[in-house]
């Protein structure tokens, strides 16, 4: 069980040592770069001096990689056996889950709690899930005639590189380590400078699971260096991304400069959530929404951040939501009572404040929140709620990342997906009817990969996630993500 107080928190902050050199063919290997200090948003203080990659460190990470993918026994193991290593990766990681929150916590400033609960819990299940897949994923045999056999056979595709962002460092390494593992593939993991320290320990809980050698690399360091390094190197053939939409330009263009190796992106989102006037209940409603911007501080590509509400219920739902964010307690994220912790750096934290104080200088009404909170000991900003908000003001139109939500209002459904479509972005959108019929139309028309009806950001590893538009390509989750890591063989046989 997990500690249940602040002090305990505390305490066991107090003695962590976590790893802080590459992992690199199974060794740790504190790389040429140097070192840089990651400070924790909780309170500004360094943490550690973590290993800085390079191009060596890239190198060595991608010749590991494609040598274990080549010559090593993971992509010739029996299925059955990659997915009981897989399964043996997800004891560890609940072994160790008290742990791996804390380092989370420390380094992104995510509730505590928050990261036991949810963060880790997605993370385990995301490796049961792809281990149980391993298999499962089956070829075909068309129809070719009485003088011949045609076989389909799906195959692993090789080195992957996995760069992942701060917000959720955990469970969106294990969205695409894990099926591209359970796969044969071998990977090289790019965490943000910000969160280098749980992925370098999951990395080396999944050598302790059974993992080769070199078939799960852990390099750390700065986006232009390492990251792009990684998009440019010739040895990889598959490059899976989830971040900005301006840093997922680039690797498109690392690719067309390099192998042309396939960029997977899951990207920004500007999310919309519509509530009808028949939703099946409009307290539920609000707090659904009060909670979805403001979970892990707004820093979520999902964050409904786009409250599209019907003129006739806005009074009500927006009082609601403003009420919600007005109790939340904004504190030091290790308090098991905290319920929003800071935001994750001081660049994420100018460029909050930066939008809000758009929001004000385009006209919409601030209802509540809107101003950081120095006096916390760390990068902490009030839960913000502007009203008023027109279709062409910056807010209602840029992802904010942060805990900051626009409001909306339309007289009719068409209206509403009109404005939810109203958007470069199409990565999710909530809606709240109790009309079955109008749940599927509208459901239909939006663009976005994931709709949810009368919940928000509710699934399980089965289903696939990704986007539309500038949103991104592919899928994470679900038997659908292998797609991305593996090849179609034909095999024609003339009998």
């Amino acid at each position: 069980m997990p500690p249940t107080t602040h002090a305990e928190w505390l305490s066991l902050a107090a003695g962590l040592t976590p790893p802080v050199q590459h992992l690199i063919d199974g060794s740790d290997e504190p790389g040429k770069g140097g070192v840089f200090p990651l400070v924790s948003p909780r309170d500004g203080r360094v943490l550690a001096e973590v290993a800085d990659g390079g191009p060596d460190e890239v190198d060595r990470a991608v010749a590991a990689a494609r040598r274990a993918f080549d010559h090593g026994p993971w992509p010739r193991l029996p299925a059955t056996e990659r997915g009981s290593v897989l399964q043996r990766f997800a004891d560890l990681v609940e072994e160790h889950r008290t742990e791996l929150a804390l380092l989370i916590s420390l380094e992104m400033g995510k509730p505590v709690t928050e990261a036991y609960d949810i963060e880790l819990r997605a993370v385990i299940n995301t490796l049961r899930y792809y281990a149980e897949l391993a298999d499962k994923h089956i070829g075909e045999a068309p129809q070719a005639g009485e003088d011949a056999l045609a076989l389909v056979t799906r195959e692993p595709i090789g080195v992957v590189a996995a760069v992942v962002p701060w917000n959720f460092p955990l469970t969106l390494a294990a969205w695409k380590i894990a099926p591209a593992l359970t796969t044969g593939c071998t990977v090289v993991l790019k965490p943000s400078e910000q969160t280098p320290l749980s992925a370098l320990r999951l990395g080396r809980l999944g050598a302790e699971a059974g993992l080769p050698d070199g078939v799960l690399n852990v390099v750390t360091g700065q986006g232009p260096a390492t990251g792009r390094a990684l998009g440019l190197h010739p040895g990889v053939d598959v490059l899976a991304f989830t971040g900005s939409t301006a840093v997922g330009r680039h690797y498109l263009r690392y690719a067309a400069d390099s192998n042309l190796k396939r960029v997977w992106l899951e990207l920004g989102g500007k999310s919309p959530n519509i509530v009808l006037p028949d939703a099946p209940d409009l307290d539920t409603a609000a707090a659904k929404a009060a909670w979805g911007i403001f979970f892990n501080t707004g820093e979520m590509c999902t964050a409904p951040s786009r409250l599209l509400v019907h003129s006739s219920v806005a009074e009500q739902v927006v009082d609601a939501v403003v009420d919600r964010a007005r109790t939340l307690r904004v504190g030091d994220p290790l308090d098991p009572a905290t319920d929003m912790g800071p935001i994750a750096t001081a660049r994420q934290l100018d460029s909050v404040l930066g939008h809000i104080a758009g929001a004000h200088q385009d006209g919409a009404r601030l209802r509540t929140g809107g101003t950081a909170l120095p006096d916390h000991g760390g990068l902490h900003v009030q839960p913000t709620v502007f009203d008023q908000v027109t279709p062409h003001m910056r807010l209602a139109r840029q992802e904010v990342f942060g805990p900051v939500l626009s409001v909306l209002t339309f007289d009719t459904v068409e209206q509403a997906v009109a404005l939810a479509n109203d958007s470069e972005y199409g990565l999710a959108a909530g809606l709240w009817t109790a009309d079955l019929s109008t749940a599927h139309r509208v459901a239909r028309r939006l663009r976005a990969g994931t709709v949810w009806i009368n919940c928000y950001e509710e699934g399980g590893p089965g289903v696939p996630f990704g986007g539309y538009k500038q949103s991104g390509n592919g899928r994470d989750k679900s038997a659908h993500a292998l797609e991305k890591f593996t090849e179609l063989k034909t095999t024609w046989i003339q009998l």
